[in-house]
Order: structure tokens, then C-alpha cells, then sequence
């Protein structure tokens, strides 16, 4: 491992995954039995809840789609929902460059607080650091958020997989990662890629409604859906078998991916998840998932397997198959 902290670190990747392993969590000792999730579960008396924070350090500010007032509130809504929680408050702290417009803040601001009631949640605490010139890059925002947790709900891990379930998407991927390029590069092309920035809570709940064999939740953001399945397979101590074409991606999409030598399964998303379910569910749940809106193109995309364990597998257009690796050095960087 490297002695010094690279980019690759922070792109939700093999490197991510080393420096938490390695470095974080050993640091840290005792109480991390939630650290590799996206929200800590916790008993409480009378009631359970989950409690998650995210820091967004997005390059640019504004994006087609979003901006990061919308993808502070959405992120972490999101990493409550993927553990079955309902999202009820949060906490913004912010740390803003010398010279920054105010402008911009307040703006920022009204995005933070409409996103908010989009998500049915409260801002009910907050911080803001003022640093010198060059000590950050214009905006950090801090986020946290507490959700309550259905009683009876069953754990929602990937280590409840079995082979024979089901993966599911719920829509396009890649879509948040290629917006955010093209706006920090100023790429023009028609029609223009929209982050899919946006609150799961709602969509998560439909399906947790409708279907009781859902064995695992999370949101495809950095590393986009090859981190995800990686994580998957490895934590289930099985293997997954991925159909490409089964796997939905806007056709614009692919086609700038072509273009800029991109792969879409390693693209960020901000408003789609990725369901291990029971298999002979899976159709139920791909149901729940169009009934919602965020949902209309959610299909089934491949299976868990008792062969390879750990390993993620693709079944490729050409009908060949080769292994999803891990995301390893810097993707695309600041896109969350």
C-alpha cells in the first residue's frame, strides 16, 4: 500500500477499500461492526434507528441535474434508505474558501433546503467553517442523517445472499459520473446526460413493501455498479454471473462512454440501487420497482452463484465471458 494518500483513494475503489481495511478501521478499534455499510443500525429503547454521515466534495457545483446542495441531502438519505431506515433528519456542516460568492451560498442554500423537503426530511443542526484562500476547493459540505428502522425488518446485508437469488438494477447506470464530466470538461452533445441525482427512501420502501425475500440494498455512487457487485461477491463469500445486455444504460450514455473510453458499469449514479432478492421474487420486486417512477426501468440483471466465489462474472454481448474487476486508481475525480 502506498505510503502517501492518492486520488485512488477516495474513488470507491480496490484503493478505498485498502485504506479503510488497512489504515481506518484498525485505527479506529472497537465499535465498527457497521463500518462497511452504508449506515450504522442501532437499538435503541422503544425503537430502532440507522445513522450515517457522507462528505461531497463535488467538482463543479452545479451540474445537468443537480448541484451539490441536492447531492449532500440526497447522498445521504440514500445511505439511510439502503439499510431499510426511513429518513427523518440531518445535520449540514460546511466548509467554504475565502472569496467564495455569498451569492452562490445562498443559492446553494435554497438547494439544500427544497432537496430537503423533497426527501421528507428536517435540517435540525449545522456548522460552517470559513478557511483561507486555496485550503479547499471552493465548498465541502458535510452531511448527516438519522432514519428509523422499521421494527421486524430483517438485516439487509450482503452476507444474506444465497446463491440462486437475484441481482436487480433500478434503472440506467452511469448516468451522474457522465454528467458531471462533461460539465466539468464542457462537453456539448446532444442530448445532453442528466445526473440521476435523487431520494431513494420512497422507492426503497415500495419494494421492501412488497416483496420479504430482499436480501440487500446499496447505491451505486463512487465506483459505480462494478464496486457494488465487487462488494457483494465478496462479502457473500459467493459469485455473481452479470448479463451485459440485460444491464440498462442510456444510449447516449454508451455512446459517449465509446467515445472517451469510459465503462459504464464503473460510472457513479446518485439515484438508482442495486437489490440482492430472493430469486423466485425477483420478478415481484422488478414490479414494485417500475410501480414507483425512479424505478420505470428496473430489470433483473444476472444471479448469485455457488461457482466463483468472490468473483464477478459478465456474460458479454459476444456471448464470452470475463471477470468484472475490482475499480483500482482514480476514476473520475470530485463527482461526489
Amino acid at each position: 500500500m502506498s505510503t502517501t494518500i492518492t486520488l485512488a483513494h477516495g474513488a470507491g475503489g480496490r484503493a478505498s477499500d485498502e485504506l479503510l481495511r488497512e489504515v481506518i478501521l484498525p485505527a479506529i478499534g472497537e465499535g465498527t461492526g457497521n463500518a462497511l455499510c452504508d449506515s450504522a443500525v442501532l437499538p435503541s429503547p422503544g425503537e430502532t434507528i440507522a445513522f450515517t454521515t457522507d462528505g461531497f466534495t463535488v467538482t463543479p457545483l452545479f451540474f445537468p441535474g443537480g448541484n451539490i446542495g441536492r447531492l449532500a441531502v440526497f447522498g445521504t438519505v440514500n445511505d439511510l434508505a439502503m439499510v431499510g431506515a426511513v429518513p427523518q433528519v440531518l445535520s449540514l456542516a460546511m466548509i467554504v474558501e475565502e472569496g467564495f460568492s455569498i451569492d452562490v451560498l445562498r443559492q446553494l442554500g435554497r438547494e439544500v433546503g427544497a432537496a430537503a423537503r423533497e426527501a421528507s426530511v428536517r435540517i435540525v443542526t449545522g456548522d460552517t467553517k470559513v478557511v483561507g484562500k486555496g485550503a479547499v476547493d471552493a465548498l465541502f459540505v458535510t452531511t448527516s442523517g438519522i432514519g428509523s428502522v422499521a421494527a421486524g425488518l430483517p438485516k439487509l446485508s450482503p452476507d444474506q445472499a444465497r446463491p440462486g437469488d437475484a441481482l436487480l438494477v433500478s434503472g440506467t447506470m452511469g448516468d451522474h459520473g457522465l454528467a458531471v464530466l462533461a460539465a466539468r470538461e464542457r462537453l456539448s452533445f446532444t442530448p445532453q446526460v442528466r445526473s440521476d441525482c435523487a431520494p431513494l427512501s420512497p422507492l426503497v420502501q415500495c419494494l421492501l413493501g412488497a416483496v420479504p425475500g430482499v436480501r440487500c440494498l446499496r447505491d451505486p455512487t463512487r465506483g459505480g455498479l462494478a464496486s457494488v457487485l465487487n462488494e457483494f461477491a465478496r462479502a457473500s463469500h459467493a459469485g455473481l454471473v452479470i448479463d451485459e445486455g440485460a444491464v440498462p444504460v442510456h444510449s447516449v450514455v454508451s455512446s459517449l462512454c465509446e467515445i472517451l473510453g469510459l465503462d459504464p458499469f464503473y460510472l457513479a449514479n446518485e439515484g438508482k440501487l442495486v437489490a440482492i432478492v430472493d430469486g423466485a421474487q425477483a420478478e415481484r420486486a422488478c414490479a414494485a420497482l417500475r410501480d414507483h417512477p425512479l424505478g420505470r426501468d428496473a430489470c433483473c440483471i444476472g444471479r448469485v452463484t455457488s461457482e466463483h466465489p468472490g468473483v464477478v462474472v459478465l456474460r458479454t454481448h459476444l456471448g464470452t465471458n470475463r471477470i468484472v474487476e475490482y475499480p483500482t486508481g482514480e476514476l473520475l475525480p470530485r463527482i461526489c
